[in-house]
Formats: structure tokens, C-alpha cells, sequence
């Protein structure tokens, strides 16, 4: 039974994954086409974190840190879910080809309109 039970941590995998996705909410933070709205849900997140106040207390040795461990990665995967797909895919890409961060060009959006009189 304990060949089927390993830790999260022992695989790199999922720690890139975290990793990965901790530097796309960063890029997202400073992406100007971002709603502000959705930028407050991981600072709302740091703040529970740093705040005095937690559903499990600092004091309980491991489930303490696990709550708030549990609040950051969640908030991040909500306010990542939340964003505009295009900017996710934009700074996707931009980390897997290790590109310095830089906003969507403005000329990525075009509104193909017709105008109708009357």
C-alpha cells in the first residue's frame, strides 16, 4: 500500500508546475489588460496569509502552514482560471521560450465591424 502513496514533493514535476504557474500569475499581475477586480484575488490571498487571523492557526505545527500553503495555490488557480484567455496563452508561451516579460502588443486586437445606417 505504501508503493501507490508518494508526496507531492517528491515529484519535480509537479514542483515545476507549481513553479510555472506561480511565474504566470506574476506576469498577469502586470498585464495592463487584466481586470484590477481579478488582481485583488491573490493579493486578498497574501493578506489572509500574513493577516493574524486563519481558519487553522500558525501555532498547529504542520496543518497551520498547510492552510495557508492551501489559500496561495488556490487563489492562484482561481485568479489564473479567471483571466483573459488570450493573455494566458500570450505569457504561456512567453515562459516556455524563456522571453523577458512584455505586455500584449496593442495590435493583437482587431474588431471587425460593419456599419449599418439607419
Amino acid at each position: 500500500m505504501a508503493k501507490g502513496v508518494s508526496s507531492w514533493l517528491s515529484r519535480p514535476l509537479a514542483l515545476r508546475s507549481l513553479i510555472n504557474q506561480a511565474r504566470l500569475a506574476v506576469r498577469l499581475m502586470r498585464e495592463p489588460r487584466v481586470p484590477t477586480l481579478l488582481k485583488a484575488i491573490p493579493v486578498v490571498a497574501a493578506l489572509y496569509v500574513i493577516s493574524p487571523i486563519d481558519l487553522v492557526p500558525d501555532i498547529i505545527p504542520v496543518l497551520g502552514q498547510l492552510d495557508d500553503l492551501g489559500i496561495i495555490v488556490g487563489a492562484i488557480e482561481l485568479f489564473i482560471r479567471l483571466c483573459p484567455s488570450g493573455a494566458q496563452a500570450f505569457h504561456r508561451e512567453a515562459i516556455v521560450q524563456r522571453h523577458a516579460y512584455s505586455r500584449i502588443s496593442p495590435d493583437d486586437d482587431v474588431i471587425d465591424a460593419e456599419w449599418r445606417r439607419g
